[in-house]
Parts: structure tokens; C-alpha cells; sequence
């Protein structure tokens, strides 16, 4: 595995990419997004992008312009959309299969923009259904319709869970709340035998 530091450019500001390469050629693309307070350390975050290294894809871990310039507050959902779309427009490669994605805040932001992108497919780790206390206000519109998507979701999670719908798959967790830290390994074992289904992984 080899590991590349990149800073682009958006409309928003600088974003920071870390990109992995597989030891042979690569099968696709993933790019994942962060949650809105957390960054691309997040264990399910690495732990999906090790492992699908290992399974030959190019991984690139993407965090957004207000982390880059220090700020907690997530920006306005416009702005991620936009600075995320510049991102993953400069980073694709023409001919290999783009899957992006990315956990809670991130996920939403590659659902939102998956179809503009010309996406393959959508891995969407702790998507936050709705927030906590408030299941009235569903995100459920977000998912895409259009294309494979993956979601992995603990039932403990305190931003609800999505139901499965047309090409929407969801994994749930037992005993797992959004950090999906209990039972990762396993959460990370579905991810890739998706990915792999899909013939987007070794």
C-alpha cells in the first residue's frame, strides 16, 4: 500500500485528501467524507479504508475545508456538497468505477451528491436517519434511489436506522450506537463482500 497527501482547491476553501493505492491495480474508487464534529480518524472510517486497500481498491479519505481551517461547526450543507463535488471531480479517473461515501455527515453528503457525481454505488456508514428525539424529521428522501448504496447502521443508534428501499441495502448492528464501534471488524467484513459483489473489490 502506498499513501499520498493531497491539498485541493474548492469554492470552499482548501480539503485535505489522503489517498491509499492497492500493491497491484486498482478495481475502483472510494472516496469517504467524515462525520460533522469528527475527522477521517474515525475507527470505522480507517478500518473500511484498510481493508478495502487490501482488497484493491483506491481509497481516498476526504476532510472537509472548515476541519482544514480549524473550525468544529460543520459548514452549511450546501457548502459540504459543494466542496465535496470539486474534491471527488479532481481526484476521479476517467474508466474506474467511483463509489463514494462516508460516515453520518459524510454519508449524507455523498448520498446528496452520488447521481450529479456519476457514482457507481454509495457506502454510507451511521447514516443519521433523523436527529435524536426528533424521527419526524426524516432523511430518509437522501438515500439514493438510482444506484447500489450500502448502509451500515447500529440498532442502538440514537439517529435511527433507514429501512432498505429499491437499491438501498441496510446492514444493522446489533448493539452498536453511531459510533459503530461494537462489532467493527464484522461491519467492515459486510462492506467489503459488497463492495465485492459488485465486482468493485478483490
Amino acid at each position: 500500500m502506498s499513501r499520498s497527501d493531497l491539498e485541493i482547491e474548492t469554492p470552499r476553501g482548501p480539503a485535505a485528501v489522503a489517498v491509499s493505492d492497492p500493491a497491484g491495480p486498482a478495481l475502483s474508487l472510494l472516496v469517504l467524507g467524515h462525520g460533522a464534529g469528527g475527522g477521517v480518524d474515525a475507527p470505522d472510517l480507517v478500518a473500511v479504508c484498510d481493508a478495502a486497500v487490501a482488497a484493491g481498491v483506491r481509497v481516498a479519505l476526504v476532510t472537509q475545508p472548515y476541519r482544514v481551517a480549524g473550525r468544529r461547526a460543520p459548514a452549511p450543507a450546501g457548502h459540504l456538497d459543494e466542496a465535496w463535488t470539486a474534491v471527488v471531480r479532481a481526484i476521479g479517473v476517467p474508466e474506474m468505477p467511483l463509489i463514494v461515501g462516508g460516515r453520518s455527515s459524510g454519508a449524507r453528503v455523498a448520498c446528496r451528491t452520488a447521481t450529479t457525481l456519476g457514482a457507481a454505488g454509495v457506502l454510507a456508514l451511521a447514516f443519521p436517519l433523523h436527529p435524536p428525539g426528533r424521527p419526524e424529521k426524516s432523511r430518509a428522501g437522501e438515500l439514493p434511489t438510482d444506484l447500489p448504496a450500502l448502509v451500515i447502521n447500529g440498532d442502538r443508534d440514537p439517529f435511527g436506522v433507514p429501512e432498505p428501499a429499491g437499491t438501498v441495502e441496510v446492514a444493522v448492528r446489533p448493539g452498536a450506537v453511531h459510533d459503530l464501534r461494537k462489532g467493527l471488524s464484522d461491519s467492515v467484513v459486510i462492506a467489503i463482500e459488497w463492495l465485492r459483489r459488485h465486482s468493485w473489490a478483490r
